[in-house]
């Protein structure tokens, strides 16, 4: 049930930064750094998402 919990908020997480991104690329005035740090974060969330559900079906 954890791992469920954790994939759970993981994707929550995921959505958030993918609203923020969308958000910040919808304002011209933001700056460049900020767009790529919301990228880099919503990637590696990504990432762990992946490996959480790839653990997830090696345990079942």
């Amino acid at each position: 049930m954890a791992i469920q919990a954790h994939l759970v908020e993981l994707e929550r997480k995921h959505k958030v930064l993918e609203t923020e991104l969308h958000d910040a690329l919808a304002h011209p005035s933001t700056d460049d750094t900020r767009i790529a740090e919301l990228k880099r974060r919503k990637l590696m969330v990504r990432d762990q998402i992946a490996k959480l559900k790839q653990t997830k079906t090696s345990v079942h």
